[in-house]
Protein backbone atom coordinates (compact mmCIF):
# COMPACT_ATOMS: atom_id res chain seq x y z
CA UNK A 1 0.00 0.00 0.00
CA UNK A 2 1.07 3.67 -0.91
CA UNK A 3 0.82 5.67 2.15
CA UNK A 4 0.41 8.27 0.59
CA UNK A 5 -2.54 7.62 -1.22
CA UNK A 6 -4.08 6.38 2.40
CA UNK A 7 -7.48 8.56 2.75
CA UNK A 8 -8.80 7.93 6.21
CA UNK A 9 -8.27 4.64 8.52
CA UNK A 10 -9.68 2.28 6.51
CA UNK A 11 -7.17 2.22 4.06
CA UNK A 12 -4.11 1.49 6.56
CA UNK A 13 -3.70 -2.12 6.97
CA UNK A 14 -3.23 -2.19 10.44
CA UNK A 15 -6.52 -0.96 10.79
CA UNK A 16 -7.54 -3.51 8.45
CA UNK A 17 -5.78 -6.09 10.31
CA UNK A 18 -6.80 -5.07 13.45
CA UNK A 19 -10.78 -5.71 12.97
CA UNK A 20 -9.88 -8.80 11.49
CA UNK A 21 -8.24 -9.76 14.74
CA UNK A 22 -11.41 -8.86 16.44
CA UNK A 23 -13.41 -10.79 15.01
CA UNK A 24 -11.13 -13.70 15.85
CA UNK A 25 -10.89 -12.99 19.69
CA UNK A 26 -14.40 -12.67 19.93
CA UNK A 27 -14.98 -16.23 18.15
CA UNK A 28 -12.16 -17.79 20.64
CA UNK A 29 -13.48 -16.32 23.16
CA UNK A 30 -17.02 -17.44 22.74
CA UNK A 31 -15.77 -21.17 24.20
CA UNK A 32 -14.45 -19.47 27.09
CA UNK A 33 -16.19 -20.93 30.31
CA UNK A 34 -19.23 -18.44 31.39
CA UNK A 35 -17.51 -17.31 34.51
CA UNK A 36 -15.11 -15.71 32.19
CA UNK A 37 -17.78 -13.32 30.68
CA UNK A 38 -17.22 -10.24 32.93
CA UNK A 39 -13.48 -10.98 33.21
CA UNK A 40 -11.27 -12.60 31.43
CA UNK A 41 -13.83 -12.56 27.81
CA UNK A 42 -14.25 -8.80 28.54
CA UNK A 43 -10.66 -7.35 28.99
CA UNK A 44 -9.69 -9.59 25.70
CA UNK A 45 -12.47 -8.18 23.89
CA UNK A 46 -12.12 -4.77 25.12
CA UNK A 47 -8.45 -4.76 24.27
CA UNK A 48 -8.98 -6.06 20.79
CA UNK A 49 -11.58 -3.64 20.03
CA UNK A 50 -9.37 -0.93 21.35
CA UNK A 51 -6.03 -1.32 18.99
CA UNK A 52 -8.04 -0.53 15.81
CA UNK A 53 -10.14 1.71 17.03
CA UNK A 54 -7.47 4.04 18.96
CA UNK A 55 -6.07 3.98 15.12
CA UNK A 56 -8.66 5.27 14.11
CA UNK A 57 -9.51 8.21 16.64
CA UNK A 58 -5.55 9.07 16.31
CA UNK A 59 -6.03 9.26 12.66
CA UNK A 60 -8.95 11.73 13.25
CA UNK A 61 -6.84 14.19 15.19
CA UNK A 62 -5.48 17.29 14.32
CA UNK A 63 -1.95 16.63 14.75
CA UNK A 64 0.65 14.34 13.92
CA UNK A 65 2.02 14.44 17.03
CA UNK A 66 -1.75 13.85 18.36
CA UNK A 67 -1.96 10.77 15.97
CA UNK A 68 1.23 8.83 17.12
CA UNK A 69 0.09 9.55 20.86
CA UNK A 70 -2.99 7.24 20.00
CA UNK A 71 -0.71 4.71 17.64
CA UNK A 72 1.34 3.90 21.07
CA UNK A 73 -1.84 3.51 22.79
CA UNK A 74 -2.63 0.76 20.61
CA UNK A 75 0.14 -1.14 21.07
CA UNK A 76 -0.53 -0.41 24.63
CA UNK A 77 -3.51 -2.81 23.84
CA UNK A 78 -1.49 -5.13 21.69
CA UNK A 79 0.97 -5.85 25.02
CA UNK A 80 -2.60 -5.96 27.38
CA UNK A 81 -3.92 -8.96 24.22
CA UNK A 82 -0.58 -10.31 24.55
CA UNK A 83 -0.83 -10.91 28.62
CA UNK A 84 -4.49 -12.13 28.36
CA UNK A 85 -3.98 -15.00 25.80
CA UNK A 86 -1.15 -16.16 28.21
CA UNK A 87 -3.57 -16.18 30.73
CA UNK A 88 -5.95 -18.05 28.94
CA UNK A 89 -2.94 -20.76 27.85
CA UNK A 90 -1.98 -20.88 31.66
CA UNK A 91 -5.86 -21.25 32.16
CA UNK A 92 -5.95 -23.68 29.76
CA UNK A 93 -8.96 -21.99 27.57
CA UNK A 94 -6.58 -22.26 24.44
CA UNK A 95 -4.74 -25.02 22.85
CA UNK A 96 -2.51 -23.17 20.34
CA UNK A 97 -1.49 -20.08 22.14
CA UNK A 98 1.29 -19.39 18.88
CA UNK A 99 -1.81 -18.98 16.85
CA UNK A 100 -2.56 -15.71 18.56
CA UNK A 101 0.75 -14.42 19.39
CA UNK A 102 2.15 -14.16 15.48
CA UNK A 103 -0.69 -12.36 14.73
CA UNK A 104 -0.10 -10.08 17.62
CA UNK A 105 3.76 -9.48 16.73
CA UNK A 106 2.89 -8.84 12.99
CA UNK A 107 0.34 -6.29 14.44
CA UNK A 108 3.19 -4.98 16.53
CA UNK A 109 5.56 -4.77 13.87
CA UNK A 110 3.27 -3.35 11.46
CA UNK A 111 2.44 -0.95 13.88
CA UNK A 112 5.84 0.23 14.83
CA UNK A 113 6.70 0.41 11.30
CA UNK A 114 3.97 3.17 10.97
CA UNK A 115 4.64 4.66 13.74
CA UNK A 116 7.81 5.15 12.45
CA UNK A 117 6.40 6.91 8.72
CA UNK A 118 4.80 9.18 11.41
CA UNK A 119 7.55 10.13 13.19
CA UNK A 120 9.79 11.31 9.89
CA UNK A 121 6.37 13.09 8.62
CA UNK A 122 6.15 14.64 11.01
CA UNK A 123 10.27 15.42 11.50
CA UNK A 124 10.35 16.50 7.31
CA UNK A 125 6.95 19.14 8.24
CA UNK A 126 8.72 20.74 10.91
CA UNK A 127 11.91 21.04 8.68
CA UNK A 128 9.69 23.05 5.70
CA UNK A 129 8.15 25.01 8.44
CA UNK A 130 11.60 26.27 9.14
CA UNK A 131 12.76 26.82 6.35
CA UNK A 132 13.74 30.08 5.64
CA UNK A 133 11.72 31.91 3.10
CA UNK A 134 13.66 33.32 0.16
Amino acid sequence: MNRDKTKTHKDLEIWQKGIDFVTSVYKITKNFPKEERYGLIAQMRRAAISYPSNIAEGAAKNSTSEYIRYIYISLGSLSELETQFTIANNLGYVNNINSFLSPIEELRRKTHNFLRYLKEKRVNKKEQTNRPTV
